[in-house]
């Protein structure tokens, strides 16, 4: 076994520089998991790292990788690792670390933890990611309380479809903002309300205790929406305007009694674990659009880049 097949490109661009290449599987360092994927999910950031819109952070080096969850099982574990000998596991691989789009990952031990047995790995696959991100931004940085309303904008997405489902776990009345087509979808997982995004101008949304953003743009605009003691959190900024709304978000961060929640996500062993106690619980199900095999991993990024999909973009290695 020295080498494996991967997602590659060798420059930025749109979908269509992605391929199926081969590179040497990960050597396994001391302390470290090596974990036989069986899927992975396409995320925003992803796209964003392929079209070279952030690539102060991903450099100019190729070929270059993507994905940044996955499902799989323990292939091989370091002697000095304990309590992850065998087993069916997910995770992430790091802040804005690629690759996990491939047969084979090389991980810490906090970054994975086993995976719910009540989904398949193609599923579960669809979760680390907006799962861990979900229940840091509503529980860990908003605080929701059951009885609170709760905004989710871009409800019927890969991060939204979850933080509709956990924020009826946590007891909150919520609300989604997606298209038509997508509400009664978004209503399937929870929603007490839902609204056009399309129709409903932003400036007469009614105020919310807590407002999930997945969107990344008119953070000033939503600000306006919260309740007195209200809290905005964004887990995106306008991509296209970045130093303005970085700057924004930040400045909000310290000054004003509304204040808006931005963070980049880097889950430990711990947040995974609650994951999936959550989902064999049956509070949180796993949303999938569309399963791809590697090959097509264009087409999943073209899909996703186009909006309007239900849950996340699968690419299924095993």
């Amino acid at each position: 076994m020295n080498d494996m097949r991967a997602a590659l490109h060798d420059s930025y661009g749109p979908p269509e520089v992605l391929y199926e290449g081969r590179v040497p599987v990960p050597v396994r360092k001391p302390g470290e998991v090596l974990v036989r994927v069986h899927a992975a999910s396409v995320n925003g950031g992803e796209l964003y790292g392929r079209a070279g819109k952030v690539r102060l952070v991903t450099g100019r080096r190729f070929p270059q990788r993507t994905g940044l969850d996955f499902a799989g099982e323990v292939a091989e574990v370091d002697a000095s690792v304990t309590g992850l000998r065998t087993g069916r596991v997910w995770g992430i691989l790091g802040r804005s670390s690629f690759g996990s789009a491939a047969e084979y990952v090389s991980v810490r031990p906090r970054q994975i933890a086993y995976a719910p047995e009540n989904v398949t790995l193609t599923e579960a696959a669809s979760l680390p990611a907006g799962g861990t991100t979900s229940l840091t931004a509503l529980r860990d940085k908003a605080g929701l309380r059951a009885g609170e309303r709760l905004l989710v904008r871009g409800a019927s997405g890969g991060v939204g479809s979850v933080a509709v489902q956990l924020g009826k776990a946590l007891g909150a009345h919520v609300t989604g903002l997606a298209s038509v087509k997508n509400s009664d979808f978004v209503r399937e997982l929870g929603a007490d309300e839902v609204l056009d995004h399309r129709t409903t101008p932003l400036a007469e949304l009614d105020r919310y205790d807590v407002i999930m953003d997945t969107v990344g743009t008119e953070h000033r605009l939503l600000r306006t929406r919260l309740a007195p003691g209200g809290r905005l959190v964004s887990i995106a900024f306008d991509i296209d305007h970045p130093v303005r709304s970085i700057g924004y978000l930040l400045g909000s961060a310290v000054h004003g009694r509304q204040r808006v929640r931005f963070f980049s996500g880097n889950p430990k062993h711990d947040l995974f674990a609650e994951l999936t106690a959550y989902v064999e619980r049956g509070d949180l199900r796993p949303v999938v659009d569309t399963v791809h095999p590697l090959a097509d991993i264009a087409a999943a990024h073209r899909a996703l880049e186009a909006g309007g999909v239900r849950g996340k973009q699968v690419i299924r290695l095993v």
